[in-house]
């Protein structure tokens, strides 16, 4: 009896030094860390989806041509004597390019001057004999027929005097095409011919070409024809989608190119423009029509295993998330896309920190300043 009750006591103690050593090492134990809810939510830029007026364009390659531009030929044969320009100079209207050995028709001209001298001569001799003649009829001296005579003679003789007056005339001018003129004031292209060439009416002597008076022309598909009007907007634009020029369509072909299956529209450049030349090939953007459409900023899209997607901030209990959203979009307009599909107006889509969201990640939205809004002291 006595071993009993000292065995029960001795158990009895055992189990409450382990309640104890229990209960100390429970104080001691340090707290739970944090859950996703808890976290510090992390301050993102966001800009609300909002509608704004779209543009339906295509883009097509463009021509840039001169209405004032002149390939320079000859209409006279020989040897060239004298180039008076060289490549890239700027010359007035009429001014002297180039000239062509004009001898041969600097002698023709004398010749012909000799013989008109030489009638002019006849034709005098012949007024004078003429007076003679109607003075001797009027006294009876001579007959009818002498004095009618006279008269064939000098009328002959003037046909013959205004004939070589204009040959004389005619050859003159033919002198002055011995001597290469500008058309027009411009700017002088290549010259690929040299002094003392043999050129000929088909020879090409050079351009001139004068930077302004520009059309662009463009060859749209004939699917477009019930479309395509004068007046629908057109952006020129460089290889970079850089506005250069800004105009609109004042011309539509009534008909369709036969080799190119496509129908020509020009549009006028209205004042001389530095970046463009006669002859540049550009892309024009023309604008069908606009429509009001939801659009996000370029920076808040993002792009994986060729799918876009966009972080929209969500409301979550008492504050907000990260929810990765996937977005179906047109062709970007300027800094904004067009949403075809996936967004409503109003979401607020997140445009910062975009590489360290993850789906769920608390965030603190903070509304982006207004495009051109400058910050800073």
């Amino acid at each position: 009896m006595g071993l009993n009750k000292i065995s029960s006591n001795v158990l009895c103690t055992g189990l409450l030094g382990l309640v104890g050593l229990a209960a100390g090492l429970t104080g001691c134990t340090k707290a739970a860390p944090q859950t996703g809810a808890q976290m510090q939510a992390m301050p993102v830029q966001v800009a609300p989806v909002s509608l704004s007026s779209v543009a339906n364009s295509d883009t097509y390659v463009a021509t840039i041509k001169s209405r004032r531009s002149a390939t320079v030929q000859p209409q006279v044969d020989g040897n060239l004597v004298k180039i008076l320009v060289k490549s890239g100079d700027q010359v007035k209207a009429g001014q002297l390019l180039m000239e062509i050995d004009p001898l041969k028709q600097v002698a023709t001209v004398e010749a012909q001057a000799g013989t008109e001298q030489q009638q002019k001569a006849v034709y005098q001799y012949n007024q004078a004999d003429m007076a003679r003649q109607e003075q001797l009829y009027k006294d009876g001296i001579i007959s009818k027929q002498a004095y009618d005579q006279a008269v064939q003679s000098l009328q002959n003789s003037k046909g013959a005097f205004d004939s070589a007056a204009a040959q004389t005339h005619t050859q003159r001018e033919e002198l002055a095409y011995y001597q290469i003129r500008a058309p027009f004031a411009g700017i002088v292209g290549d010259i690929p011919v040299h002094q003392g060439d043999y050129v000929s009416s088909t020879t090409t002597l050079t351009t001139v070409d004068e930077n302004k008076d520009l059309e662009a022309y463009i060859y749209l598909p004939t699917q477009r024809a019930a479309e395509v009007k004068n007046g629908l907007a057109v952006d020129l634009l460089d290889e970079s989608g850089k506005v250069l020029e800004q105009t609109s369509l004042d011309f539509v072909s009534p008909e369709v190119d036969n080799d190119l299956q496509g129908i020509l529209v020009k549009a006028a450049i209205p004042t001389p423009s530095e970046r463009l030349r006669n002859g540049q090939i550009v892309n024009a953007r023309l604008t069908w029509s606009t429509a009001k459409a939801a659009t996000v900023p370029v920076l808040a899209v993002t792009r994986i295993g060729g799918q876009t997607f966009v972080y929209v901030a969500a409301a979550k209990g008492s504050g907000y998330s990260a929810h990765q959203v996937s977005v179906t979009l047109d062709e970007p307009v300027g800094n904004v896309y067009p949403v075809l599909a996936g967004l409503r107006p109003g979401d607020r889509v997140i445009l910062s920190g975009i590489q360290f969201l993850q789906e769920g990640v608390p965030v603190q939205p903070i509304e982006a300043p207004p495009a051109g809004a400058h910050t800073g002291s």
